[in-house]
């Protein structure tokens, strides 16, 4: 099995290649991203579904994500996982420090002890962005953070990661890409 490392760049990545990217314009793309997620954070994500005798019956929605507990992206190599089954799981930039973190990318599996391992989008999205942090200057600080009371039903499961999605926005989610305009990125897809 090949192994990842979140800083060797993977396909599609040229290593030598240099992106034309100054820090103020990652801190731009950066503080949009911030701002935008700042402000939802100030309002509960709707949840609720609508029924045919006109009660609403909440579905389970997860709590405000930085208050999961974060863990390193290298999670799955530990000996024992910390959780197991069906979640959705969230991953954070938290190189601007506290109180800036930047949601990246929502995400659900029925396997949170195994999603992680192999080959995965952000992944590669998160490789170019450290990449680009560390040549604008800035520490690549990255958790990631399981929500395991996600829905078991896998479709149950999607609708609550595509209203996450909706609410925060994430700009590795391929749905938000064409709205962040990723600077940091090349060759990815």
């Amino acid at each position: 099995m090949r192994q990842f490392d979140l800083f060797t760049p993977q396909a599609g990545l040229q290593p030598d290649a240099e992106l034309p990217l100054s820090p103020e314009v990652l801190a731009d793309w950066q503080q949009r991203v911030l701002a935008f997620q700042q402000q939802q954070r100030q309002q509960p994500s709707s949840n609720a579904q609508g029924s045919l005798f006109g009660q609403h019956e909440p579905s389970a929605a997860p709590p405000e994500p930085l208050s999961l507990p974060p863990q390193h992206l290298l999670f799955w190599r530990w000996p024992d996982s910390l959780q197991h089954g069906a979640a959705l799981y969230f991953v954070f930039d938290h190189s601007r420090g506290d109180g800036q973190e930047l949601l990246l990318y929502v995400g659900e599996t029925c396997q949170a002890d195994r999603r992680w391992k192999g080959e995965h989008d952000c992944k590669s999205y998160l490789a170019a962005y450290g990449e680009a942090l560390v040549r604008c200057g800035q520490q690549p600080r990255f958790t990631i953070r399981f929500w395991c009371d996600a829905p078991a039903e896998a479709r149950a499961r999607r609708r609550v990661e595509q209203q996450q999605i909706r609410h925060w926005l994430p700009p590795f989610n391929k749905e938000c890409r064409q709205r962040w305009q990723t600077p940091f990125q090349s060759d990815l897809h």
